[in-house]
């Protein structure tokens, strides 16, 4: 047979075997590699595979796939069988499709016909009669069903569940018996249909029979989210605990009510309850009934299982549950009822029982439901909207001309609501479209656009300024300057004629006055800085911020953690251990319940890369759960500990107290030497026996003597110690490893020689002879039987304990390294730090807050693939090649300086790891693989690795998820503790959590307490578009069972007249038991909901799916850890505390930014967004009590918030910054918003300056249209006058401030221009010597404080010390300095003026899309300038030219010094303004990156635009678009009276010529006009290109001969007037603003220049100021780049926080390419 060939198939047969594999690979390569592997973390989690994956989306709602994935089960069995299925499911795509219109479907029939065909080709020309195919099949179908015992199993699952145990074996045969029903429905249903074709009816009524009868198949099968109400489920333990049951019933329906109607449908698998009653009665879609009846359900099983488990046999809900229930979700309709003096719907709550309350929370429930965008409507029930919301112009429409979701809902804040009456009467005024003059219906509050709304809010808060403003130190020049007659003005003065200088007062005072407006802000930044420390301190954050503090605290972190973290349920005595005699008692019983959660939080940092295999060997602590009453610690705590004690023992010349005493300094070294001692003893005595027990029970009979009298220095030699300790290493060294016969004479020959070191050598002498004197000894050492036999260590803590001693003993190294991730050490610190925090105490599982997290979720990366890492940009460089080299290095100082090599540890050898070890090192030795094959294939968990490095969805669905795993292990846990789990246990191992995961009741327990929401808006278009992200959202789903996916599907229908009629659904899908999506609940929309900004609408539509009384919100850039997530339940226990006067609506979180490291920037950001959501957050809470909602991790009161509009709002462009409305929400609805830190939540930032730009330019725009908002109007009308300070300082007041930090300015600076050009300063300096200069060099001071920074960092740096220590604080202070974070503060302060100033004149506030991934790559120059050209090169110009004019032509009595004393700020500002983009560009001074980016700028200037040229590419395109913000009159008179103050410059420097002499006449300055609009022909002249040839001719000999004739003109006006060289520069600074001014009126009023036919010239004077622009910004960068040095420093400084990694970066950013070349 070993010769036999295999015989080739046919050409035909080969020609079909190759069509297959080439229509499969293209599927394959259609749905993603990886969702067709097995790749599933959560069980059952596998993709479908082969064809079944390959279904397309108008055939995946019916069954045809999972037909298909049960042939590809099958295969292998029974290929005939599958042969039927493949055939089966092609002819249901045939009748559902016959002409194959549907998108996919034709490649599907050909591929799944490809299939068949193969398959008959296995018949090997055989006939096939498919008149026996349902005999077969049906003979198929009872062999697997008797192979795979269903029966059986079911029945013993069902005898399991009655006894309410549940074992993790039970656990893991239900989750793969999922398959098994699903394999068997599969093949129920084939067998159905070819029944119905069969003339056999033997068979058909058998399937009918089981179809019938077997409920099992259905119920298995059947969708649903959390609890199986619709059938029943033997693979969820949720619906047989009690509490479930008990609401279950409580929603049946009560015989007092009427009965259903005869026509009425009868559920099959459950009985009628309330909502059939409710569907029947107001029409409810079916899934709205089904979503609102789980979460009634859960909302009654929870509340009840808080008051107590009911223990009946039929369980019932208490009534008040079912109060409080009411209660909580119709207490803002009470109160509304109660506002409007109106009856409520019942007569009483005591009237009511409890069914009717329960009906009633399901009506609102319903209602609420499907209210779709009605929810943001908390006090309307009706439906309106749409009609109005397309009025609004797409936010572009002033806000005051359309009505917006408040408007509609404050009309139900009146009587005349019941006008409207029920059903809605069509001929409402409310309902129609309002004329303009009745204000377009708004109905109590219009938001025009003026900053006069910072008055009408804060009224209080101006007046009191005003009050309060007095400056002594401008009394007396200002008294001066008013008596001063005659001044001499050096131009035609037109406006300080007999005002007594009013004008040159003005210009003293104002800046004074500005900084007088920002004086609060800098008080309260100062304030909040001291108060929020003391507060931190007394909250005891930073108590544990070294490596060396979280070792020496460790040992009382058990106790703590017991105390804080463990719920009432295991806190009593451990099982089978007697009570707690002492403190040694409680220690240990402290550290056996601390164990298993910290081991599992070490667990999770190994599989997050941070830690390596022996650093979590290390980090573990073992169980203490054995009849030991030692404390064992980990063995990082104990490393080089025996050695040390040794060399005290050797140099002890003193007594066994003394001795003990100084190893008792150290107590971990006492630890150690105590269980090295009780070690040695245990393990010698299980390994031998016999006379050798004997010896070892006296030996250690005679020890323990000796210790207890205080004489063990004289009973044993304690210079042998060593001897002693290296002979029992080399037993230990043996024993760890596995036996061989070999290994056990070495074990037996080790402890003779042990035997003879202590016997004759360790052990005084007289001990000595009487050992060698026992006769029983002597006799079986003399005939060789003594240790002849060694008894290896069989069971697993005696292993373990070998393995211990053996590294406690041969381990010289220190381990007070561990753990070397800084991370993983920063976590680990926080985590132990917040112990010792005042935390609630928490419920056990079954009685906590139950809660949802929800993350909405958009087009953001969702899993980087294989393609993303690899790609490179123009450097050469891939994100994953940055990734090894850079982000993962996370290392501290003191290892950076020590430059040890890096050494793998071997447990032979005994050595510690003595370098660093990155994460990419640890991934790779997790995976047991090698970089270079890792990186040669397509690997998935590669992927996984590199997307949990970025701000990616899965990064934070792994985070969110982390709460579940808690959950189960602390539900676990418990229940073993109460004897729960039917798997056996002893007190040895009471206290494990192998495979809580797997266990039933865990996991249910976890999803009963916990829901996971992600809301993909568009998740069904991309799946229909076949988009990457719709596969990786599908393995997500696939990985974590528990993860549910809401988005929005669009159905387009084509109507009879040929438009397409589009109807939107809210979905909620799953992974299925194949990893194919499964749809739970589908509720149709009244229409498209995307109204508003589209987040909150996205958030709006999914928030029915949530589930619990509390909801977290967390953006998909951030993350969260197991550690964190153990600590939920105390956090939720804030709801039930005491809080002031009212309990939280919303709980505020810590959040940690762990983008900080990428660059400079980014640690700028990281330290300014950490100290604003820790100290910031902090005071705002308490004592100010004026905290709002900032964003994401808060946790909110779910009810309270689902029952008054939700937990954002969603107006079009008012609510951009829709996060923060919540918070006002709630606090004008009497809430009350904490804030808590023992709790954090992992955060993304933006890194590179262009996305931080966008953010804060989104931030400042959304805080513009704050100030317009009703919401900051009653807030600042409501609170008291110091909590209306505190919120105005906070929210919009910061934006004001830093405002009037850039307008100090432009104040000053305008005023001394004034003075200098009127020539007035020179006049009063000598007159009055300018009094007063004191307050103003005060007010300038601290203008450039603010500007730079200085205030920003002072709560920065207060954080710094608390959490970090003073000096630490210090020298990240002078880093940052050094690494210019005072340019990057003050460029910042320019794009929050810009951006805030501009929404509030003219709108245009916007969602900007900031982009989350790491910045690697060089940014152009063009595109820096395209972004930055309004806001801050314009105005840094403008300020520069100020300056300029002013040291031209200003008086200053000290001459240069006080000039640049006076000015320094402004510079500072100017050139950071200027250079910041490309100080902090990547590669900004690099020679060929500005050679190329001048190519592109020059491109782009030049480039025409037209329809479709968008603004990157064409200068023409983006200059029409800078201008698309000035829309409405208002704003228009506005942008020309802030035109006008360009023209100053000219009115002033014409009278400063020496060709105009003394000559004050208005003349003069007419004259120049005359010379502005010459200059401007001649530039038309050069500017004009004509097509014709003849003409072009023409006009190069004209240019020619005006060139000549200007040159000519210019040298006889110099050399016959008194025109000077310095005369012509000063033109210049006259015409540059004036022609800058020009051009904004004209941009301003585009459509009269547009008729007057100007406006293509305008267009290119504008270019040429853009050109000159952007050369005075290019020629500094370009000559710097000359310089090799500036890009290495630039490098440096905008990479490195730590200087050892300069050198990487800048070799990295020199790019890979070349690197691998060299």
């Amino acid at each position: 047979m070993s010769g036999a060939r295999v015989p080739r198939p046919s050409r035909g047969a080969r020609g079909e075997v190759r069509s297959v594999y080439n229509w499969e690979r293209l599927v394959r390569a259609t749905l993603q590699r990886e969702q067709l592997r097995s790749s599933g973390q959560g069980p059952g989690g596998r993709p479908a595979e082969g064809i079944a994956g390959a279904v397309p989306p108008s055939l995946v709602s019916t069954n045809i796939d999972h037909i298909l994935q049960a042939a590809n089960e099958i295969e292998d069995e029974d290929p005939n069988v599958a042969r039927i299925l493949c055939e089966q499911a092609y002819t249901m795509a045939q009748n559902l499709d016959p002409s194959s219109a549907g998108r996919g479907v034709l490649q599907f029939k050909t591929g799944l016909m490809s299939v068949i065909k193969q398959k008959l080709a296995k018949k090997d020309g055989t006939a096939i009669d498919r008149g026996h195919d349902i005999d077969i099949l049906w003979e198929f179908f009872v062999r697997f069903k008797r192979r795979h015992r269903v029966d059986d199993i079911q029945k013993e699952h069902e005898r399991l569940r009655e006894t309410g145990t549940f074992s993790t074996e039970m656990g893991v045969r239900a989750v793969q018996m999922k398959k098994v029903y699903a394999t068997l429905k599969a093949l129920l249903d084939v067998l159905a249909v070819l029944a119905g074709e069969s003339a056999s009816d033997g068979v058909g009524r058998l399937v009918r029979k089981i179809r019938k009868s077997d409920a099992t198949l259905g119920g298995e099968l059947m969708p649903y989210n959390i609890v199986p109400v619709d059938a029943p489920s033997l693979t969820n333990a949720i619906s047989f605990f009690p509490e479930v049951r008990a609401a279950i019933s409580a929603i049946g329906y009560p015989s007092e009510f009427p009965r259903f109607s005869a026509n009425s449908q009868v559920p099959q698998q459950r009985n009628k309850d309330m909502f059939d009653l409710l569907e029947f009665i107001f029409g409810f879609q079916k899934d709205n009934i089904r979503n609102q009846r789980e979460n009634v359900i859960l909302a009654l099983a929870n509340a009840q299982v808080r008051l107590g488990l009911p223990d009946e046999l039929e369980p019932k809900v208490d009534e008040k549950a079912v109060t409080e229930v009411f209660r909580k979700v119709l207490d803002n309709y009470i109160k509304w009822c109660r506002y409007l003096g109106t009856r409520i719907a019942w007569n009483s709550l005591e009237a009511l029982n409890k069914n009717r309350k329960v009906i009633l929370v399901s009506l609102y429930y319903l209602i609420w439901g499907e209210a779709a965008n009605v929810r943001f409507l908390p006090e309307c029930i009706c439906y309106i909207f749409h009609h109005e919301a397309a009025s609004n112009n797409n936010g572009k429409a002033a806000h005051s001309a359309w009505r917006n979701y408040d408007d509609f809902n404050e009309y139900f804040w009146s009587p005349s609501c019941f006008e409207l009456k029920w059903p809605l009467k069509d001929e409402s005024s409310f309902l129609r479209k309002p004329k303009k003059w009745k204000r377009t219906g708004k109905t109590g509050f219009v938001e025009h656009r003026t900053f006069l709304h910072l008055y009408r809010s804060f009224h209080r808060l101006w007046i009191f300024l005003f009050l309060m403003f007095q400056i002594k130190p401008l009394v007396d020049p200002t008294k001066v300057i008013v008596e001063l007659n005659g001044l001499q003005y050096s131009w035609h003065d037109l406006v300080s004629k007999g005002n007594r200088n009013a004008l040159t007062v003005l210009s003293l005072w104002a800046p004074v006055f500005a900084i007088y407006l920002m004086d609060i802000h800098i008080w309260y930044t100062l304030l909040s800085a001291l108060v929020g420390g003391l507060l931190g301190a007394l909250g005891r954050l930073g108590e544990i911020r070294s490596l060396d503090m979280f070792h020496k605290r460790f040992e009382s972190f058990p106790e703590a953690f017991v105390k804080n973290l463990v719920s009432s349920q295991m806190k009593r005595s451990i099982p089978n251990r007697l009570p707690a005699q002492d403190s040694k008692d409680m220690d240990r019983d402290h550290a056996a319940k601390f164990s298993p959660f910290w081991n599992e939080i070490i667990k999770s940092l190994r599989e997050e890369d941070y830690i390596s295999n022996r650093e979590m060997d290390l980090l573990s602590i073992p169980s203490n759960s054995g009849t030991w009453r030692l404390v064992q610690w980990p063995l990082f705590l104990l490393t080089s500990k025996i050695p040390l004690a040794i060399d005290l023992a050797l140099d002890c010349k003193d007594t066994q107290t003394d001795l003990w005493n100084r190893i008792s300094k150290d107590k971990y070294m006492a630890y150690a030497v105590k269980e090295v001692y009780y070690s040695m003893e245990r393990i010698l005595l299980s390994v031998v026996d016999g006379e050798g027990r004997l010896w070892v029970e006296k030996l250690f009979q005679e020890l323990n003597n000796s210790i207890s009298v205080d004489s063990l220095v004289v009973t044993i030699t304690l210079k042998k110690l060593q001897l002693v300790l290296s002979r029992f290493s080399a037993l230990a060294g043996l024993l760890i490893r596995d036996e061989t016969p070999e290994l056990a004479i070495g074990a037996s020959k080790a402890v003779h020689e042990l035997y003879d070191v202590v016997t004759h050598d360790f052990l005084t002498s007289n001990l000595s002879e009487q050992l060698d004197s026992w006769q029983l000894l002597a006799r079986a050492r003399n005939e060789g039987r003594l240790f002849s036999k060694i008894s290896w260590p069989r069971d697993r803590e005696t292993r373990e304990q070998v393995k211990r001693l053996y590294l406690l003993l041969t381990v010289k190294d220190s381990a007070t390294n561990i753990p070397k991730n800084l991370e993983a050490r920063r976590r680990l610190q926080f985590f132990a730090n917040s112990l010792f925090m005042n935390l609630p105490l928490p419920k056990p599982v079954s009685e906590m807050m139950p809660f949802s997290v929800f993350t909405p979720y958009y087009s953001e990366t969702v899993l980087y693939s294989y393609s993303d890492l690899r790609v490179e940009n123009e450097d050469g460089i891939s994100i994953l090649f940055y990734l090894q080299k850079i982000f993962p290095v996370r290392f501290s100082m003191d290892f950076v300086m020590r430059g040890s090599p890096c050494l793998t540890f071997d447990v032979m050898s005994g050595s510690l790891p003595t370098s660093i070890d990155d994460e990419w090192e640890n991934f790779l030795e997790r995976i047991k693989s090698t970089a270079d094959a890792v990186e040669d294939n397509d690997n998935l968990e590669l992927r996984f690795w590199a997307s949990y490095r970025g701000q990616t969805l899965a990064r934070t669905v792994r985070g969110m998820m982390y709460y579940r795993r808690a959950l189960m292990l602390q539900s676990y846990l418990e229940k073993r503790y109460l004897g729960g789990i039917e798997d056996g246990y002893s007190g040895a191992d009471y206290m494990s959590t192998q495979g809580y995961e797997l266990s039933p009741e865990s996991r249910a327990r976890a999803d009963l307490k916990f829901t996971y929401v992600v809301s993909c808006q568009i998740y069904g278009q991309q799946k229909q578009k076949g988009a990457q992200e719709a596969a990786d959202i599908a393995l997500l789903m696939q990985r974590n069972e528990a993860l549910r996916v809401a988005f929005i599907h669009v159905e387009e229908n084509a109507l009879a007249d040929g438009t397409i009629s589009k109807e939107f659904y809210s979905k909620l899908v799953k992974a299925d038991a194949n990893g194919k999506d499964q749809e739970i609940y589908s509720i149709k929309l009244p229409g498209d909901p995307k109204l508003g900004e589209g987040k909150p609408e996205n958030q709006n539509h999914a928030i029915i799916f949530t589930r619990g009384d509390a909801i977290q919100t967390i953006d998909m850039n951030q993350d969260n850890y197991l550690e964190e997530a153990m600590k939920i339940r105390n956090l939720l226990e804030e709801f039930n505390g005491k809080h002031d006067l009212r309990a939280p609506t919303i709980l505020g979180v810590r959040e940690h930014v762990f983008t900080g490291s990428v660059s400079s920037l980014a640690w700028f950001m990281s330290n300014q967004e950490t100290s604003f959501v820790t100290l910031g957050q902090r005071v705002l809470a308490y004592p100010l009590k004026v905290r709002m909602h900032y964003g994401h991790p808060d946790v909110f009161d779910r009810t309270f918030h689902i029952t008054r509009g939700g937990i954002s709002k969603a107006s079009r462009v008012i609510n951009i910054s829709e996060d923060i409305y919540a918070g006002f929400n709630s606090t004008l609805r009497q809430g009350n918003i904490t804030h808590h830190e023992y709790i954090q939540v992992g955060k993304g930032r933006d890194v590179g300056l262009n996305q931080i730009a966008l953010f804060e330019g989104k931030v400042a725009g959304g805080n513009g249209e704050q100030v317009l908002s009703r919401d900051v109007y009653r807030l600042g009308q409501l609170f008291d006058f110091f909590r209306m300070l505190s919120f105005f300082f906070t929210t919009v007041g910061y934006y004001v401030c830093t405002m009037m930090t850039v307008l100090t300015v432009y104040i000053f600076l305008y005023g001394r221009v004034y003075l200098a050009l009127s020539g007035l300063d020179s006049a009063i300096s000598t007159k009055a010597r300018m009094l007063g200069n004191t307050a103003l060099d005060a007010a300038l001071n601290a203008q450039f404080l603010v500007q730079i920074g200085v205030f920003t960092a002072v709560p920065m740096i207060m954080g710094f010390i608390l959490e970090l220590g003073l000096m630490k604080a210090v020298f990240s202070f002078v880093t940052m300095q050094l690494q210019l974070c005072a340019v990057f503060f003050t460029f910042s302060l320019g794009t929050r003026t810009h951006y805030f100033g501009r929404t509030i004149l003219h709108g245009g506030a916007k969602y900007k899309a900031t982009g989350r991934g790491f910045v690697v790559r060089h940014i152009k120059f063009a595109e820096n300038y395209r972004l930055y050209s309004r806001s801050h090169f314009v105005k840094a110009l403008e300020v520069a030219l100020l300056l300029i004019v002013y040291i031209a032509y200003g008086y200053t009595r000290n001459g240069a010094s006080s000039f640049i004393l006076l000015t320094v700020s402004s510079w500072i500002l100017v050139i950071s303004w200027l250079f910041a983009p490309y100080i902090f560009n990547p590669s900004g001074f690099e020679w060929q990156k500005t050679v190329e980016d001048f190519d592109d700028w020059t491109a782009w200037l030049l480039y025409k635009g037209g329809v479709g040229i968008k603004g990157e590419n064409s200068w023409e395109s983006w200059w029409d678009e800078e201008q698309s913000h000035i829309q409405t009159l208002r704003g228009k008179i506005l942008e020309t009276i802030l035109s006008l103050r360009f023209f100053i410059f000219q009115y002033g420097i014409v009278y400063k010529l020496h060709l105009t002499g003394d000559d004050t006449s208005f003349a003069i300055y007419g004259f120049s006009w005359v010379v502005l609009l010459l200059i401007v022909m001649i530039f038309k002249v050069f500017t004009i290109s004509p097509k014709k040839t003849q003409i072009q001719l023409m006009m190069r000999l004209t240019q020619g001969i005006a060139a000549i004739g200007l040159i000519a003109g210019l040298v006889l006006v110099v050399a016959l007037t008194n025109l000077t060289i310095p005369d012509l520069f000063a033109c210049v600074l006259a015409i540059i603003p004036t022609g800058w001014g020009t051009l904004c009126l004209a941009i301003t009023w585009k459509g009269l220049v547009q008729s007057l036919g100007l406006w293509d010239s305008v267009r290119e004077i504008a270019r040429m100021y853009d050109a000159g622009m952007g050369m005075v910004i290019f020629a500094p960068v370009a000559f710097l780049s000359w310089f090799p040095f500036v890009s290495t420093f630039q490098s440096r400084l905008l990479f490195n926080q730590a200087f050892s990694r300069g050198l990487e970066i800048s070799l990295i950013l020199a790019g890979n390419k070349a690197n691998v070349q060299a």
